[in-house]
């Protein structure tokens, strides 16, 4: 580490020794423990109708499910959303989405234009983009001025883009990537390579305009938008379909899980691979790298969500949504409990899965039961807010439900923890003279 880095890093250590060593160490989390019986019920979410909470779900504050009504979001064609909404949802829905209170007018619950001409700039303006083919995936991506292209010989570009430009890049059933500018509609670049479905879509979240493709011709493609669409690299090394992708929040690392019980870690400095992770037994359909970059999830068709150390490759915490666990013979088949989707909440602490058996998930990385569950019938994938407050499930009948995920103030103990590992891997955590239980808790491993 840089010494301004490393000193800053040693100045949270000494919160560590002088406040949370001394007073709080006793409310470290203990170690997982394994064994079912007399675990805890997990208390339900609030149900995507409505409807009554169950006697045995906690006292919390409640978070109506939201079900938004029929409304055409900007850039995306047929794609509704389905569903009713209570009042109180209306009034979380019109808050999370546009900052009011009080929006009794629909027709105004639309994106502003910000980067259009000059006389219609605070216009509100609504687009549907036809896309020609089928849509598999989805991924929005922003500027930074400052992240110049990687193709530093060429002076002149075609695209200039701003930090204010959002663009949207979708993944037809062609084999082709269309890149959008949200805010006009208007297609930008069409990205022609693969030679299958693409599958998933990534961009870097440093601001590079850096995108990742994953398709079923079993390749990765690196574009750089900045230079025009430029694709600078084909990764390598799946012997099957290639279900999805996902940065490190340092934009460094990549995961890409596939068909065949693939996940593999890409370096994306040098676009090679870094390691294969061995353990799941069947196809891998979903990953996702938790805020701090040092935890991933994986999920896969035979029941399981692993967390890993992607530092060193090791499984560290064990999800599963059949009991008792599957046998590897069983799990690697048609067991109707596929896990289609995992998230990881922007707090660090909390994951959400979907599964084949009807059910959302809601779990913290420390215990391995749910500790909230709610119904949903074929669902196919998941997401969190930007704040982590609510959890979004889309289906394969077109819906999405939105529910409130449980409220929780993270520790302070917690919150150095992934300060320090945003900049501390897992082999400089190990190097720390700081006592072994401290180092544990810092590894995630208790």
């Amino acid at each position: 580490l840089a010494p301004q880095a490393r000193g800053w890093v040693q100045g949270l250590l000494s919160v560590f020794d002088s406040v949370l060593w001394s007073e709080a160490f006793g409310s470290f989390p203990g170690a997982v423990s394994r064994s079912r019986s007399g675990r805890p019920r997990p208390s339900p979410l609030p149900r995507p109708g409505g409807g009554p909470t169950p006697s045995h779900a906690p006292q919390r504050s409640p978070l109506s499910s939201l079900s938004l009504g029929p409304h055409r979001i900007p850039g995306i064609r047929r794609c509704p959303i389905d569903g009713q909404l209570s009042p109180e949802g209306q009034r979380e829905r019109d808050r999370l989405l546009h900052g009011t209170k009080n929006v009794t007018n629909s027709s105004s619950l639309r994106l502003p234009r910000q980067n259009s001409d000059g006389g219609q700039k605070n216009k509100p303006r609504e687009h549907i983009i036809d896309c020609g083919d089928i849509v598999w995936s989805l991924a929005f991506g922003s500027s930074v001025p400052e992240k110049q292209s990687r193709c530093v010989n060429i002076e002149w570009h075609r695209f200039r883009f701003g930090q204010d430009q959002l663009l949207l890049a979708t993944g037809l059933n062609n084999g082709r990537i269309k890149i959008w500018d949200v805010y006009t509609g208007k297609l930008l670049l069409n990205l022609v390579d693969h030679t299958e479905v693409v599958r998933d879509l990534t961009f870097a979240p440093d601001g590079s305009l850096i995108l990742v493709s994953a398709s079923r011709d079993k390749t990765l493609r690196v574009w750089d938008l900045k230079d025009d669409g430029n694709m600078m690299k084909v990764l390598r090394g799946h012997q099957n379909w290639v279900y999805s992708c996902a940065f490190s929040p340092d934009s460094s690392m990549l995961c890409s899980v596939g068909a065949s019980k693939a996940v593999f870690l890409w370096n994306m400095d040098k676009y090679t691979m870094i390691r294969k992770l061995e353990g799941h037994h069947h196809d891998v359909v979903a990953c996702d790298f938790s805020p701090d970059g040092a935890l991933l999830a994986t999920a896969s068709y035979d029941t399981r969500v692993y967390i890993w150390d992607p530092h060193n490759g090791d499984i560290l915490m064990e999800f599963g949504h059949l009991f008792p666990p599957p046998t590897p013979i069983f799990a690697g088949g048609a067991n109707d409990r596929w896990v289609r989707s995992v998230s990881f909440s922007h707090d660090g602490l909390h994951i959400a899965s979907l599964a084949d058996d009807k059910m959302v998930r809601f779990w913290r990385i420390d215990e391995d039961y749910p500790v909230q569950v709610a119904p949903l019938s074929n669902g196919l994938c998941c997401a969190f807010s930007t704040d982590g407050s609510v959890l979004a499930a889309g289906t394969h009948d077109g819906s999405v439900y939105f529910w409130a995920t449980p409220r929780q103030v993270p520790s302070l103990q917690h919150l150095c923890r992934m300060s320090i590992r945003r900049v501390m891997p897992t082999q400089e955590v190990q190097e720390l003279p700081v006592p072994s239980k401290l180092l544990e808790f810092l590894s995630y491993r208790i």
